[in-house]
């Protein structure tokens, strides 16, 4: 029988929900890039062209699901290119991705996060306790939709709280 596969969100985003400026991350916080790398690690992992062109080269050890609406845009092997969201939801459905687990990751960017946030059932989200200025945001959650079911909150410069959330009811 097949697993059904459960879509999240993985994304560090500041108080005022930024999560990038000039495609770049404006902080550097060591925990959460190995949060990141732990989480995904062995995992099917959704981005947007922006996304991948700013990692320079597909995230090792993971499936690299590349969104692109270019017609062609090429993406390096082992990496996928897909030229929307559903293409790449159809194509992690009806694959036996046992290999990478029931949980496919949407790691960004904004216009990704955007678009497939009705389609999320968990959010870890790395709250950054600061505003930054950025050109890239994520969007509010709905607390009405999600509640806060893990919380860990960390010190340092910044201060940042690791959070996750999972969806009230199926999406």
């Amino acid at each position: 029988m097949k697993k059904s596969l459960i879509y999240s969100h993985i994304v560090a985003a500041a108080s005022n929900n930024t999560i990038g400026y000039k495609a770049k991350l404006p902080w550097h916080i060591e925990e959460d890039l190995q949060f990141f790398k732990q989480t995904t690690w062995n995992k099917i992992v959704i981005m947007g062209r922006r996304t991948f062109e700013s990692l320079r080269k597909p995230l090792p050890h993971r499936l690299n699901i590349i969104v692109s609406r270019n017609p062609k845009y090429a993406v390096p092997p082992p990496a996928i290119c897909f030229r929307s969201l559903e293409e790449a939801y159809r194509f992690c459905d009806s694959q036996d991705i046992h290999l990478y687990g029931s949980e496919v990751f949407i790691i960004g960017g904004g216009e990704i996060y955007h678009k497939s946030i009705s389609k999320v059932q968990r959010i870890y989200l790395t709250r950054i306790h600061q505003e930054y200025p950025g050109d890239i945001f994520y969007p509010d959650i709905a607390l009405d939709e999600f509640k806060e079911v893990k919380k860990r909150d960390c010190q340092g410069l910044p201060a940042y709280s690791f959070i996750v959330y999972e969806r009230l009811n199926e999406a």
